[in-house]
């Protein structure tokens, strides 16, 4: 998938297919994902979930609360991995 086309509502498309996160409100772009229910189960699960969709291979150094808070922080940690 080019670059481009890695946005906010993709990640949240993966979430929700995917069941990553327990049922809860619309995940929105900006939508903290911890507060969400993000635990480190499903943290695991997205990262292989993101692997896997996007063909990236996510270097450990990078997984951090930052990247991983949000949609829209989600989506530009994976664009710059494919960069």
């Amino acid at each position: 998938m080019p670059p481009s086309l890695i946005t906010a509502e993709a990640v949240i498309t993966l979430l929700t297919e995917q069941e990553i996160l327990p049922e809860a409100e619309k995940i929105e772009a900006e939508s903290d994902l911890f507060a969400l229910g993000l635990d480190s189960l499903a943290t695991m699960q997205l990262l292989l979930h993101l692997e896997k969709q996007f063909l990236i291979s996510i270097p450990h150094g990078q997984i951090n609360q930052q990247n991983l808070s949000t949609p829209a922080h989600l989506a530009v940690w994976v664009q710059q991995l494919l960069a």
